[in-house]
């Protein structure tokens, strides 16, 4: 049984042990050693990773990438690049980076579910750690307000400082206190608590001291199954995340003229600026549109082909026309080769027979209401152009 060295200590960087078996399983190269500080994945946190360094004679040290820990029936196995021969000593070098990320986005996240679960009662049923978010999922619903409170508390946790305290009970020292668990647990527990934080069940790896997370942000919330889903993100990649985030704020600011902390207002004001012009120009299309119905004024039937026109330009310039040429109207827009939408009106009338008839000649599909149709051809122009003059004959 390989010894459980992150266990005792989770901040062994560097470890000797001895390779106790190696080969390939599931089209992957195992190694398993008699002493480990690679972290297997469970509980929501990824498998650790790293090198193993190894003397050959009369050769250079040679160094085999361990790419992923896994634990398979209590064994630990360390997938890697290349087999080791079995009994060969070995130096273990963790990637620490990644691995103190995960340390710190562990507890973080152990503190925000604590909190959570003191003030609202909820459960933390679902915790994902990947390289760039962190998930946990709640089985209440929580409101971006509260989450704010809850951030808050748990930054107030990290900035006392108090020692992770970490113990192993048996069952019958379990049973005598009051902590988090996901299951029903067998054997000896491992109990870690953040004081004024959480107490919970837990085989991770944490950090020695809250103040050691550095920062908790919970970056976003959302509706999820029957509760919600939180991101957050703790320590280094808190601080990337803040970095990314003022950068992009710092570049909107320069496009706009703005100050950084004003940028929501500058935003504002452009919204309100664009939304004006929108209105002054749909009411230019307007004025068109209507000199357009009035040059078609008593017609009858009427087909208008344009080019470049929207689904909301088309039905707009229908309803104009149909109000005046006392007969039912078309206007087409799009492009050979492509589609041409379309919307037909006949005030007062009925044109679901001719519709259909259309959208069959011209490989069309449509709906709406007896008098009003609105859809898309597969046609081209000319085709177009011809069905509209037979009917008319």
């Amino acid at each position: 049984m390989t010894e459980r060295l992150f266990d005792r200590d989770a901040y062994i960087r560097e470890f000797d042990a001895v390779v106790t078996d190696s080969g390939s399983a599931d089209k992957k190269t195992f190694v398993k050693l008699s002493a480990t500080a690679f972290y297997p994945e469970g509980g929501g946190q990824p498998g650790d990773s790293g090198v193993l360094i190894f003397e050959e004679e009369d050769k250079a040290p040679r160094r085999v990438k361990v790419l992923d820990t896994q634990e398979k029936d209590g064994e630990i196995i360390h997938i890697t690049d290349t087999a080791i021969p079995a009994g060969t000593p070995v130096r273990g070098q963790l990637d620490w980076e990644p691995r103190f990320d995960r340390m710190q986005n562990h507890s973080g996240e152990h503190i925000v579910s604590g909190l959570v679960h003191a003030a609202y009662g909820y459960n933390n049923v679902g915790f994902h750690m990947g390289s760039e978010r962190i998930t946990i999922d709640f089985d209440g619903m929580l409101t971006r307000e509260q989450l704010d409170e809850i951030e808050e508390k748990a930054n107030a946790v990290v900035w006392q400082n108090e020692e992770t305290q970490i113990r192993v009970c048996t069952q019958e020292e379990a049973a005598l206190l009051t902590y988090r668990s996901k299951k029903e647990l067998t054997g000896l527990v491992r109990i870690v608590t953040f004081p004024g934080a959480d107490t919970c069940a837990c085989c991770g790896t944490h950090v020695k001291r809250a103040g050691e997370i550095g920062l908790i942000r919970l970056i976003s919330v959302e509706k999820f199954r029957s509760g919600v889903r939180v991101e957050l993100l703790c320590g280094r990649m808190a601080l990337a995340y803040l970095r990314t985030m003022e950068e992009q704020n710092h570049r909107v600011s320069v496009l706009l003229s703005a100050k950084p902390d004003q940028t929501g207002e500058a935003v504002k004001r452009l919204q309100e600026q664009e939304m004006a012009e929108s209105y002054r120009l749909i009411e230019m299309e307007n004025e068109s549109f209507r000199q357009i119905a009035d040059e078609h004024r008593g017609e009858g039937d009427v087909l208008i082909i344009r080019d470049g026109l929207g689904p909301d330009q088309v039905r707009r310039l229908c309803v104009e026309v149909m109000e005046t040429c006392g007969g039912r109207c078309a206007v087409f827009s799009g492009s050979d080769g492509t589609d041409y939408k379309y919307v037909i009106g006949h005030q007062g009338g009925d044109i679901r027979a001719f519709v259909k008839e259309m959208n069959e000649a011209l490989s069309g599909r449509g709906g709406g209401k007896p008098f009003f149709v609105q859809g898309r051809v597969q046609s081209s122009r000319e085709n177009i152009e011809k069905f509209f003059e037979e009917k008319e004959k």
